[in-house]
């Protein structure tokens, strides 16, 4: 395997990790308006991803990262392709951030309840536009022989790329239900167990729609198991979710999320960005890779930093793993 193969699944493993983490923060996120029913019970779901939601935004960091470093083609085309969604997402992902400190801030009403929107919308905006650039990954833009993005907005809003989208919002925001069933202890946690059943047999849906399009367009053997995987897991949350088993619950809808980030990947491989103008100017791990040299250094960079990123986030989920109710919060200070 050559290393320009390598970096691509390191990157695929960067999203996964991203897509797995984030996607539970922005489904609580979701559920601030969706479950919530005071603002004591939202302080409850902010308080479940309050420890950890910057550090899964490090991942995205990494992972953006990686791609500028090891495949700086692909990373010009998806960054000036894809400018206005992904501008999109950074300013969400900055309200979310200043909402998350700011919020409690003052004790003003209206003060809360705007921050608390904030919280909200930065989180289901992002949530469905990632699965419309990914969809737009893999589906395939109009590139040309310059390896340049000559499409616009209007082509990034095609029905793939949008039901991509949809099974992003779906899914991370029942991912976001499990993980709510799993962290908080009363009756927010019956109604979160209730909600995880109506948004989970959407997802079922709409993932399913989706990943057999994927595969009747671009798939193969490989990504075929990865789809198989994918639902056979989103069943299995969904009942262990309903046997209140939350741990074996948010497992398993994390391995659904893993399994079809790993079937949009294996299906793109081995091209990063498919052009839809003609094949033979498609972005591939050998034409968008950096050279031999930085591969081979950023491949030691990654051995050493990646196992105590790892460790250092493991430790943090193991300090912070309570469940959390109501009665555990303390009196706001102002």
């Amino acid at each position: 395997m050559e290393l320009h193969d390598v970096w691509f699944v390191l990157i695929a493993v960067l999203w996964t990790g991203y897509f797995f983490l984030e996607g539970f923060d922005f489904g609580v996120g979701i559920l601030t308006k969706l479950l919530a029913r005071n603002r004591p019970e939202r302080r409850v779901l902010i308080n479940t991803i309050g420890p950890v939601w910057d550090g899964n935004e490090v991942w995205l960091l990494t992972a953006g990262g990686a791609t500028f470093a090891a495949f700086p083609e692909w990373y010009a085309t998806l960054f000036s392709g894809f400018y206005l969604p992904l501008l999109v997402i950074l300013v969400c992902l900055i309200v979310r951030g200043v909402a998350f400190e700011y919020r409690v801030k003052r004790p003003e009403e209206n003060w809360q309840r705007n921050w608390e929107n904030a919280i909200f919308w930065s989180s289901l905006i992002p949530a469905f536009l990632w699965g419309v650039a990914f969809g737009n990954i893999v589906h395939g833009v109009k590139i040309d022989r310059n390896l340049e993005y000559v499409g616009g907005v209007g082509d990034l809003l095609n029905p793939y790329a949008l039901l991509g989208g949809l099974v992003t919002l779906t899914l991370f925001t029942f991912h976001g239900t499990v993980f709510t069933a799993l962290k908080t202890v009363g009756d927010i946690r019956e109604r979160a167990r209730k909600l995880a059943l109506r948004v989970g047999l959407l997802t079922a849906v709409a993932a399913l729609v989706f990943l057999l399009w994927t595969q009747a367009h671009t798939g193969n053997a490989r990504s075929l198991v990865a789809l198989v995987v994918a639902v056979v897991t989103a069943v299995s949350a969904l009942a262990a979710s309903q046997a209140k088993r939350e741990g074996w619950a948010f497992a398993l809808s994390g391995v659904t999320i893993v399994a079809a980030v790993a079937m949009l990947f294996l299906s793109l491989f081995p091209n990063v960005m498919p052009s839809t103008l003609n094949a033979d100017w498609s972005l591939t791990v050998t034409n968008a890779s950096s050279s031999p040299y930085t591969l081979k250094i950023m491949t030691w960079c990654a051995g050493i930093a990646m196992p105590i990123i790892l460790l250092y986030q493991g430790w943090t989920y193991w300090v912070f793993r309570k469940r959390i109710g109501t009665q555990h919060l303390a009196e706001p200070a102002h």
